[in-house]
C-alpha cells in the first residue's frame, strides 16, 4: 500500500489561486446588496461631546447611519474572549490580575486610540457611503494622550479607562526554583534591556464581512475573512440573540491570517445585525489605510533581564521584568505576555527563572497574537543573552549555547511551570545539540570563521548568527472533523479547521487517504464553513495539522473500521480476513473478491438493503473529536549570514538556514513553503518592520512609504534541514510547524550583525535594525574606539 503521507503531494489549491478563480470575500456578489463604510477616530484620546448626522443622512443613496446609540438594547457588548481566558490550575499557580477591558462596539462617550469605529454608514454603494463619511460632524474634546509603556505606569499618568483604576491591565509572576540563590552563587551577573517593537501583521487580503438574512426562515449567512468561524457564529448568537443553529459563518478563499484575524471584531457583529435589520445583504471590505490603523497590532514587548552565569558559561539563574504595550484595549487576557514567560527560557536547562509580565494601556491600536505569538520577543531576549555572555566571557556562543541545552538524556524535561492550556509544561523529546551541529554543519561554520578573518582584512563585515527555538503547537480545546464516503465512492472531509493558507486540502486528504488505502485525489477537503461541523475551533498557534489533522486520521479509522464491518456482512466473511486498499474491501487470501467503497456506501443507507450490522447506525459518515492532552513541542535552529555596509548601516542577509523539528512531516514542500514565508515575515521583523506613534498618538507608520516590509528582493532561498522526532500527544506523531518559521530571524540576524560588527563591540538589543539605527551604533562605536586610542 503506497503511503502519501510524507510525500510531496501536489497542492490541491494552486489552480485556483494561480489563475484567479479563487473566492474571496470581496469577490462576493448578492442581488440587493448594500455596501458599508466606517468612520474612524482622528483623535487618540478625546470625549465625543456630540455626534451631527443631519447633513450625511441627506445623502442620496444613504439608507442610514449607526452610532452606538442604535446599538443600545439590539447588540450587546463585546466581554473578555473566553476562549482566551487561563485554565483554573494555571491561575491558581500564578494568581495573576487580570481587569476586564474589551472594546466596545461603537465608541460612545470617548475614543482611545486612532482608528476606532464611531459610525457606520449604510448606502447603496461604497462611493456615496465614503462621501456621507465626509459630511459627518463629531465635536471631539481633545483628553490626554499616552503612549509611552513606562509613562503609562507612573501614579500620575493619566488613566486611559478610570473604571480600571490605573493603566496596568494585568499583572502576573512565574517562579521556578531559587533564583536569589543561584545569583548569590554566580561569578557574573549580566543585566540589560531588550526590546521588540509593535508591528502589523499585513495579510495580502484585509478583512471584510458580507452578511444577508432571511426572514422567512431566520438564516443568517455570512462571509467573513477569518481565522476563527466558528468563534464568529459564537459571538453573534450571543451579541445579537440569534440561534446559533440558524447562523452559519463562511471563511471562502482566505488570503493570509497570520493572528490578527483571529480575533472577532465588532465589524463582524455589526454587519451581520445590519443586515438583520434592513433585510439587505450588507457588505463592508477594509482599506489598506483603516488596516493600518485599526486592524489589531502585535509584539511591543520591553524586558529588563538579568542572567547568573559562571566562568564557563553555565547559566545558573534568570530574571526578567517586561512591560507589555497592548494599546487602548486587551480582550486576550495574558495570551502573548504568558507566552513569552513559559517560552522565554527556551531550550535551556536553567533551573532557577523568575519572570514578572505586565500588559500596560495605551491610546493605540490594541494588540493580539501575532505569527509566534509572544515567543519572538522572548526568543530575542533569551538569544541575545547567549551572545552577550559569550562576548564576556570571549567564548564561542555556541559552546554557551551547548553547555546550556537541555539533554536528550532529561527528556522528557518538566520545566516547572504550567504551560497556557493548564498542563504541565514538558519538553517531550528531541536532542538540540545534534540539530545545532546539523545547522552548523550546513553553514559550513567552521569555514566561515576563517573566511571572516580574511573578509576583515579586506575591510568587509561579515558574520554568522544563529537562535534557538521551542514552541507548544497543537494547543487545544479541540477540533473536529467529519469523514463520508458518497454514492459514487468518492470520500469528502470536513473540518472545522479554516485555512488562510496552511494547505489543508493537500495534507488532510494525503492522511485520509492513508487510512482509506486510496489516492488523495479520491479525497475532497471543505472547511472554513460552520456548517460542516456542530463545533470547530480555527486555524492559529501551529495546531492546524496536530489538531485538525489527528481529527481527520480519527475519523478515517473509524469509517473505515464501519466499512470493514459492513462489507464483512455483504461478504459473508469475518473481518478478521478482511483488508482495505485501492478503494476495495477484500478477502486477505482472495483478493479477487471484494467489495467497492461506492458499494459499501449503498450498503449502508438505512432500509430494507442496508447492510449495517445491528447496534451500530447507519450511514456512510463519522465524526471525530480530537482532545489533546497538552501542547506538542517543536524546536528548530536558524542560522543568518550577514555583510554589513559599515558606511549606510545597510544589512545584506547573504544566507539562511534553518533546521527544525516539527514531528511527523505530512508533505514536505509545503512544510518547506511554511517555513520560508514564515523567515520572510521574521526578516521584517528584524530589519524593516516597526508600527510608530507620534507624542499625540498620531500613527506615523500608516502606509507603505513609511512602514517598510521586506520584498523577494530582501528575502533569500532558505536552506533547511529537518529533524523528526515523533510527539507522543497524538496518533501520527505531528508536531506544528506554522509559525516556527517566523520565531528566531529577528534574534539570528541581530546575532550576525552583532559578529559582523564585532571589532566595535556593538550590542543590538532593540529591533528592527534599521540603517539609521545601525549606522548610529557604529559612530557611537567609533568616536569610543578613538577616545581610548
Amino acid at each position: 500500500m503506497k503511503q502519501f503521507v510524507g510525500q510531496n503531494v501536489k497542492r490541491k489549491e494552486d489552480y485556483r489561486l494561480l489563475t484567479g478563480s479563487g473566492r474571496f470575500v470581496a469577490d462576493i456578489r448578492i442581488e440587493n446588496m448594500v455596501e458599508a463604510a466606517i468612520l474612524r477616530s482622528p483623535y487618540a484620546h478625546a470625549r465625543i461631546k456630540n455626534i451631527d448626522l443631519s447633513q450625511a443622512k441627506n445623502c442620496e443613496g444613504v439608507l442610514d447611519i449607526i452610532i452606538a446609540a442604535d446599538l443600545k438594547g439590539n447588540v450587546k457588548p463585546f466581554t473578555e474572549f473566553v476562549e482566551f481566558t487561563l485554565p483554573p490550575q494555571l491561575e491558581a499557580d500564578i494568581k495573576p490580575t487580570i481587569k476586564k477591558n474589551p472594546e466596545p462596539m461603537l465608541a460612545e462617550d470617548k475614543v482611545t486610540f486612532v482608528g476606532q469605529a464611531v459610525a457606520i454608514v449604510l448606502a447603496e454603494d461604497r462611493y456615496v457611503a465614503e462621501d456621507a463619511l465626509a459630511l459627518i460632524k463629531v465635536d471631539y474634546e481633545p483628553l490626554p494622550v499616552i503612549t509611552d509603556p513606562y509613562e503609562t505606569i507612573k501614579e500620575d499618568a493619566p488613566v486611559i479607562h478610570p473604571e480600571l483604576g490605573n493603566n496596568i491591565q494585568s499583572h502576573f509572576e512565574v517562579k521556578v526554583g531559587d533564583v536569589d540563590y543561584a545569583f548569590r552563587q554566580a561569578n557574573h551577573i549580566l543585566k540589560t534591556r531588550i526590546k521588540t517593537p509593535r508591528v502589523s501583521g499585513n495579510p495580502l487580503e484585509t478583512r471584510g464581512v458580507i452578511a444577508e438574512y432571511q426572514e422567512r426562515n431566520q438564516q443568517l449567512d455570512v462571509w467573513s475573512s477569518t481565522q476563527v468561524p466558528f468563534m464568529v457564529r459564537s459571538y453573534l448568537s450571543k451579541l445579537v440573540g440569534l440561534v446559533e443553529g440558524n447562523i452559519r459563518v463562511v471563511a471562502p478563499d482566505v488570503g493570509g491570517g497570520f493572528g490578527p484575524k483571529c480575533a472577532v471584531y465588532p465589524e463582524e457583529i455589526i454587519i451581520p445585525y445590519l443586515a438583520m435589520k434592513y433585510k439587505r445583504p450588507v457588505k463592508w471590505i477594509e482599506d489598506r489605510l483603516e488596516h493600518m490603523q485599526s486592524t489589531r497590532h502585535s509584539r511591543d514587548q520591553v524586558h529588563d533581564v538579568e542572567v547568573a552565569y559562571r566562568n564557563d558559561g553555565t547559566i545558573l539563574g534568570l530574571k526578567d521584568q517586561f512591560l507589555l504595550d497592548n494599546g487602548a484595549h486587551n480582550s486576550f487576557a495574558l495570551c502573548c505576555a504568558y507566552n513569552s514567560a513559559a517560552h522565554l527560557r527556551g531550550m535551556y536547562h536553567i533551573p532557577n527563572y523568575e519572570i514578572t509580565g505586565r500588559i500596560v494601556l495605551t491610546n493605540k491600536t490594541p494588540n493580539v497574537p501575532y505569527r509566534g505569538a509572544g515567543r519572538p520577543e522572548a526568543v530575542y531576549v533569551m538569544d541575545r543573552i547567549i551572545y552577550m555572555i559569550a562576548d564576556k566571557l570571549n567564548l564561542d556562543p555556541v559552546v554557551v549555547s551547548m553547555k546550556n541545552f537541555v539533554r536528550p538524556d532529561q527528556m522528557p524535561y518538566e520545566t516547572g511551570i504550567f504551560y497556557r492550556d493548564g498542563a504541565n509544561m514538558v519538553l517531550e523529546n528531541g536532542d538540540y545539540v545534534k540539530s545545532l551541529q546539523q545547522a552548523m554543519k550546513i553553514a559550513g561554520y567552521d569555514e566561515f570563521r576563517q573566511q571572516q578573518n580574511e573578509a576583515r582584512k579586506n575591510n568587509k563585515n561579515i558574520g554568522i548568527g544563529f537562535s534557538s527555538y521551542i514552541e507548544g503547537t497543537g494547543i487545544g480545546p479541540f477540533e473536529g472533523a467529519a469523514v463520508k464516503v458518497d454514492s459514487t465512492g468518492h470520500i469528502l472531509v470536513g473540518v472545522g479547521s479554516s485555512p488562510h493558507g496552511q494547505s489543508h486540502e493537500t495534507t488532510f486528504s494525503q492522511i485520509c487517504a492513508d487510512v482509506f488505502g486510496v489516492d488523495p485525489e479520491q479525497v475532497s477537503v471543505r472547511a472554513g464553513d460552520t456548517s460542516l461541523l456542530p463545533y470547530g475551533v480555527g486555524t492559529f498557534a501551529s495546531r492546524g495539522a496536530v489538531t485538525a489533522g489527528s481529527a481527520v486520521h480519527g475519523a478515517s479509522k473509524q469509517l473505515k473500521e464501519k466499512f470493514i464491518l459492513i462489507a464483512g456482512q455483504m461478504l459473508g466473511v469475518s473481518i478478521d480476513e478482511l483488508e482495505m486498499n485501492g478503494g476495495k474491501v477484500y478477502l486477505k487470501n482472495m483478493p479477487a473478491k471484494f467489495v467497492t467503497l461506492q458499494e459499501i456506501a449503498q450498503a449502508a443507507k438505512p432500509g430494507p438493503r442496508c447492510k449495517v450490522p445491528k447496534g451500530i447506525e447507519p450511514g456512510a459518515s463519522a465524526t471525530y473529536y480530537f482532545v489533546p492532552p497538552t501542547v506538542t513541542f517543536s524546536s528548530g535552529f536558524h542560522v543568518a549570514v550577514v555583510e554589513v555596509d559599515k558606511e549606510t548601516g545597510f544589512v545584506d542577509i547573504l544566507r539562511y538556514i534553518v533546521v527544525h523539528d516539527c514531528g511527523r512531516v505530512i508533505n514536505p514542500k509545503i512544510v518547506d513553503g511554511q517555513i520560508q514565508g514564515g523567515v520572510a515575515q521574521g526578516i521584517g521583523g528584524a530589519l524593516y518592520e516597526e508600527i510608530i506613534y507620534d507624542k499625540n498618538g498620531q500613527l506615523v507608520t500608516g502606509t507603505y512609504m513609511d512602514y517598510l516590509i521586506p520584498t523577494a528582493m530582501e528575502v533569500p532561498e532558505v536552506e533547511m534541514g529537518h529533524q523528526e522526532y515523533l510527539s507522543p500527544h497524538n496518533p501520527m506523531g505531528i508536531k506544528g510547524v506554522g509559525e516556527g518559521g517566523a520565531i528566531s530571524p529577528p534574534a539570528a540576524i541581530a546575532n550576525a550583525v552583532c559578529d559582523a560588527m564585532k571589532p566595535l563591540k556593538i550590542e543590538i538589543n532593540t529591533l528592527p535594525i534599521s540603517p539609521n539605527k545601525l549606522r548610529s551604533l557604529i559612530e557611537e562605536a567609533e568616536n569610543a574606539e578613538s577616545v581610548l586610542s
